[in-house]
């Protein structure tokens, strides 16, 4: 039997639940750790056992990934601006919205792309989160073709999200849902913001975890290799 993958998405709310990742890292086990609205100047090298990959460079606030070095060898980290909301050219810039690693399982040798991702808030459309969505879809193609992909993090998706779904499914992506509601803290707002799109994994499972210092609560995904999935390792990069 394949080993599970495990990972956590986090947006750490302007970096308030940093305190936390190390808990969080060592109690769940994981293999990765995806941020969202993390402080980038602040961040560690080290999270217990998992390594920083990357993090963006142009954010006020930014995204992060941590793996685990032991299950993982990790060949290229990139990181994409996508379509700017009017709250990005106005207020807060976001100019990269996505970070993705592409790894190889030093395990099972399967090549996987891991990713962060954050959208444009609910002050925008959800027709531009969409763009951002499918776009962010397609960066991720340009790290490795062919290979298994899980991105994870703040999509602010909470409404019609069966629709996205649907979209989702139509375009070779699987949208997970958690399994309680990751934002509580306006009335009018409470929904599933936090989820996952993945591309030739099986999800078992993805937990909302116990809240935190931030308005976000985070999420566990457990997935495993799907049978149509890559077997094949990575090559590594050259420059």
């Amino acid at each position: 039997m394949l080993p599970l993958l495990r990972v956590i998405s986090y947006n750490l709310r302007k970096h308030a639940a940093s305190g936390e990742l190390v808990d969080l890292a060592r109690d769940f086990e994981i293999d990765a750790l995806c941020l969202q609205e993390c402080d980038t100047d602040d961040l560690p090298e080290t999270i217990g056992d998992l390594h920083l990959a990357d993090s963006t460079k142009g954010n006020r606030l930014g995204l992060a990934i941590y793996y685990r070095m032991s299950r993982f060898t990790a060949y290229e980290t990139k990181t994409f601006a996508l379509k700017k909301s009017m709250h990005d050219r106005v207020l807060s810039p976001a100019h990269e919205r996505l970070i993705g690693t592409r790894v190889t399982d030093n395990e099972t040798d399967h090549g996987l792309v891991i990713a962060s991702f954050h959208a444009a808030p609910l002050t925008a459309s959800n027709s531009l989160r969409r763009n951002q969505i499918h776009a962010a879809h397609a960066e991720l193609l340009s790290m490795g073709g062919g290979l298994m992909s899980l991105m994870v993090g703040d999509f602010n998706y909470p409404f019609f999200t069966k629709s996205l779904t649907a979209q989702m499914k139509d375009a070779g992506y699987d949208l997970t849902m958690s399994d309680r509601r990751t934002y509580t803290r306006y009335k009018v707002f409470k929904g599933h913001f936090d989820f996952a799109t993945s591309q030739g994994l099986e999800i078992e499972s993805v937990e909302t975890l116990a809240r935190g210092a931030s308005d976000h609560l985070p999420i566990l995904i457990t997935a495993e290799y799907g049978q149509d999935g890559n077997g094949n390792g990575a090559a590594p990069a050259t420059s």
